[in-house]
């Protein structure tokens, strides 16, 4: 009969049988394995040895332990906090999974093979990593002890096919007449910002959108790691490049939106706003690119205008150039947020106003809350930015 071995048991014959073969390199087959078990002069059965050698597959090949995970349906991260805890994102909050790893240095291992397998170098000279593996998924790893309590692992899984804008309304994240609004912003050319914290859905939500844009547009993307996967039959991607171990070969999103300007784009698309190609980006849209748009890290539709300053101040744009590049280059902000229950929303949209100091301020023009979708000071001036024939 064959031996079924508890997980642990599998653990401690996955190094012996890792050490074994390492000795003698060779493919890893079940036959191999088979022979690794029998040297160390324990009985083994066909399960115990289909159950190491597919432990070992996991550990050389894709995410290791991980794997399972990442295919979970409606995974949109996972996780790692050091060898003792795994816990993945399915939209709802953070969940734990029971997956554990032996010790840190398994950790270390998978979060080097990845990186390793994008072209990057992770150890104790370069400790971190911010790459896109080959299937799309976003990689950021943190090596310990700069992490605590361990090496740290973050994956953004991505979407399995393309988000459409009913597929959020159908998920709860986007209320029927906010689509309704939204739609109109996009037949109507307007240039929007998508804004709100870390993993409150940016991303999904202007995919959904540029799925919305005409066939007959040319959508330039702009991303640091390439993310968007909007559902459109004319996208043209550029994706930012890190410097090589020596030093060399960097191409920042700066450069790359420069490079945009000169495709030929109906639209271009800056995935993440988070440094000096603000001021490219907003220039691009006060000189005839219409529709524009891209995501901004901000705690709040309000919080934009100073966000946008702090970015374009580091850049070297003064503060009247920002605010006034600002105000008539951006129509719209889109702001989501995660609720308590850990639900992904859009919760509101925000106009830009510049009073009489010249600085913008955002007025809201319309608050999303559940099924309701309520106007606020600035939906008259909304109103008149949409063509009559796309107004809900």
């Amino acid at each position: 009969m064959s031996q079924v071995p508890t997980a642990l048991d599998t653990g401690d014959l996955v190094e012996v049988v890792r050490d074994h073969l390492a000795r003698d390199p060779g493919p890893l087959t079940p036959h191999r394995v088979a022979t690794a078990l029998r040297a160390t002069g324990r009985p083994v059965g066909d399960t115990t040895v289909l159950a190491v050698h597919e432990a070992l597959r996991r550990d050389v090949l894709g995410a290791g332990p991980l794997e399972p995970l990442l295919r979970r349906p409606g995974v949109t991260d996972v996780l790692v906090n050091g060898a003792a805890q795994v816990v993945v994102d399915r939209g709802q909050g953070l969940e734990p999974t029971g997956v554990v790893f032996p010790d840190d240095a398994a950790v270390r291992r998978l979060a080097q093979r990845l990186a390793a397998a994008a072209g990057r170098r992770l150890d104790d000279a370069t400790p971190y990593a911010d790459v896109r593996l080959p299937d799309g998924t976003r990689l950021h790893a943190v090596l310990a002890p700069v992490a605590r309590p361990g090496t740290s692992i973050s994956l953004r899984v991505p979407p399995s096919r393309a988000i459409r804008v009913d597929d959020l309304v159908a998920d709860g994240a986007l209320p029927a007449g906010g689509a309704r609004l939204l739609r109109a912003v996009v037949a109507s050319r307007l240039a929007f910002l998508v804004t709100g914290g870390t993993g409150s859905g940016k991303t999904t939500l202007l995919a959904g959108l540029l799925g919305l844009v005409d066939p007959a547009e040319r959508l330039v993307l702009v991303e640091d790691s390439s993310e968007l996967r909007p559902d459109h039959p004319h996208v043209v991607g550029l994706e930012g490049r890190p410097a090589n171990i020596e030093g060399a070969g960097a191409v920042d999103v700066r450069t790359l939106v420069r490079q945009a300007l000169r495709m030929r784009p109906d639209r271009i698309v800056v995935g993440e706003v988070r440094g000096a190609e603000v001021v490219d980006l907003l220039a691009a849209l006060n000189t005839g690119h219409e529709g524009g748009c891209g995501t901004l890290h901000a705690n709040s539709a309000a919080d934009v205008p100073a966000r946008v300053e702090a970015l374009a101040l580091a850049a070297g744009l003064d503060r009247a150039a920002t605010h006034s590049q600002l105000a008539s280059g951006v129509h719209l902000v889109v702001h989501l947020a995660r609720g308590r229950d850990g639900v992904r929303r859009v919760r509101e949209l925000a106009v830009p106003e510049r009073g009489p100091d010249g600085l913008v301020r955002m007025l809201t023009a319309a608050r999303l809350d559940g099924d309701r979708v309520q106007d606020g000071p600035g939906a008259p001036r909304l109103a008149a930015l949409l063509e009559p024939a796309d107004r809900p």
